[in-house]
């Protein structure tokens, strides 16, 4: 069976995986959740994939989920490691040398968010409660736990460190879009995938953490992926 290594996002730990995990461990595979040094000042993103690769250590048959900020440092584990297929779940796509702290005016970010924001009638300057931002589709007790214990402070540093790829590696990607995101909006996430990988994400239902909120039908679509993946006609890799 795989081995599925699912790699957060910033100012977090990898509790949000839990129900996530639960299924894929059920279905037979392992799973392999690091918690990235987010707090660290020293540590940029050579170190988060550094935490991500050891914690594969020999492990093969390597199915990577980078879940929002993660899409700094997944493509970083598959240069490294024979890794099966990359799935981009909601995530940031990185550009050659450049900083993630870059990436937020690279890709016209703060437009877009400011015109779905205005479509859902929050008023122009607003700063909106992270239930409402982040967790709406979220239950309601795993949004509480959440937010209570497993935010985390975010270091600088790997924001200001240009990623360091020439391109992107070469391995099978897919992105997976949680439709009902505010944080990133969906149409703008798509928008920054396409151009910059020429690939076309799929919809699914969920705020920005679909795997609290919708664990099994996201499962679904990982297994999907991956029991699909070496169909003729159908490696994506970025053009």
């Amino acid at each position: 069976m795989a081995t599925y290594v699912l790699i957060h996002g910033a100012a977090a730990d990898a509790w949000y995986w839990g129900p996530l995990a639960a299924v894929l461990a059920a279905r037979g595979h392992a799973v392999v959740a690091p918690d990235l040094p987010c707090e660290d000042e020293s540590a940029g993103l050579a170190a988060y994939a550094d935490t991500v690769v050891e914690a594969i250590g020999d492990r093969r048959e390597l199915v990577v989920v980078a879940h929002s900020f993660g899409g700094f440092t997944g493509p970083l584990v598959c240069d490294r490691l024979p890794v099966d297929l990359l799935v981009l779940l909601h995530a940031q796509v990185p550009a050659p040398g450049e900083a993630p702290g870059l990436w937020w005016d690279n890709t016209g970010y703060g437009a877009a968010r400011q015109e779905a924001d205005r479509r859902r009638g929050v008023p122009e300057g607003a700063e909106e409660d992270p239930l409402s931002l982040f967790l709406h589709d979220t239950p309601a007790p795993l949004a509480a736990e959440l937010l209570a214990e497993h935010q985390r402070g975010q270091a600088a540093r790997p924001f200001e460190t240009p990623w360091p790829l020439s391109g992107w590696p070469q391995v099978p990607t897919r992105a997976l879009l949680a439709t009902g995101d505010r944080f990133f909006p969906a149409e703008f996430l798509r928008r920054v995938t396409v151009e910059r990988l020429g690939l076309r994400p799929d919809g699914m239902p969920g705020d920005h953490l679909p795997m609290l909120g919708h664990p099994q039908e996201l499962a679904e679509r990982l297994e999907a992926y991956r029991t699909g993946v070496l169909s003729p006609g159908d490696d994506r890799r970025p053009r």
